[in-house]
């Protein structure tokens, strides 16, 4: 029996408000994010993602507070990421109210910090959450291969994007939210190619996050390996609605809930 595809909102909050922005830069307000959250869960989310995109730049702890907030006002899934570092960063998320944590910063410092979570709460808890962008050279030409970004995409790490997330589905991550930093915000699409090459490396679920602008971009995600499909901009700006998504999906043939 073929799983249904998730359609998931993204809330990135910054100071206790949900931006969005190009590439991650020039942020701008799209709302209160337990109001957002109160919205979505009434259009047919199936899940959502909230993500405190400058916690690990900032070097601050996501706010749980705003964690609570939003498990109060919504019935499904919620996955939390930003400034996670340690286990008990988990344990604090959970309790506050998350059924999954994403972590990407402290992952590639300590990839052992995958295991110890997974080991403690389990595979399905923790999501691997990897920024990439296409490597350049110096003159900004694309060179070929994807790179993992941290600090909210701000840091290069030179590690091969495909390898990494091969890497942490091995040592326990149960999830990958797969976002292109080039793609980010732009409205010209999912990176096709880069959710290919990962879902050749990888059996756990995707996420492909990062470029959606219109109908017409989701189900190439999901023929391309996606299990689930993330937007941020297009959701927030009444743009396009859950059930817009879904439509769309069925339409091309894919199973949604």
């Amino acid at each position: 029996m073929s799983v249904a595809t998730r359609v998931i909102p993204c809330l990135d909050v910054d100071a206790g408000r949900v931006v969005k922005g190009i590439n991650f830069d020039d942020l701008r307000d799209a709302g209160d994010p337990v109001e957002l959250a109160r919205t979505y869960d009434a259009q047919g989310a199936d899940e959502l993602t909230f993500l405190d995109v400058t916690a690990s730049s900032g070097d601050r702890a996501t706010t749980y507070d705003m964690v609570s907030r939003c498990a109060e006002q919504v019935f499904i899934p919620l996955t939390v990421g930003g400034g996670v570092r340690t286990v008990d960063d988990v344990d604090r998320l959970l309790r506050a109210g998350a059924d999954k944590v994403g972590i990407n910063t402290a992952a590639i410092a300590r990839p052992e910090v995958i295991a110890q979570i997974a080991d403690r709460f389990g595979d399905q808890v923790l999501v691997l959450s990897a920024d990439v962008r296409r490597r350049r050279d110096e003159q900004d030409r694309a060179t070929g291969g994807f790179e993992v970004t941290t600090h909210g995409g701000r840091r290069g790490t030179g590690l091969d994007a495909v390898e990494w997330c091969a890497r942490a589905a091995d040592l326990g991550a149960g999830e990958i939210l797969l976002n292109s930093m080039d793609a980010d915000g732009t409205k010209d699409g999912f990176d096709l190619e880069l959710v290919r090459l990962v879902r050749e490396a990888v059996t756990v679920p995707l996420i492909a996050s990062g470029g959606a602008g219109r109908l017409g971009h989701f189900a190439p995600a999901v023929d391309a390996g996606a299990d689930a499909v993330l937007a941020a901009s297009v959701f927030h700006y009444g743009e396009l609605t859950i059930g817009q998504v879904k439509a769309a999906l069925r339409e091309a043939g894919h199973q949604v809930r």
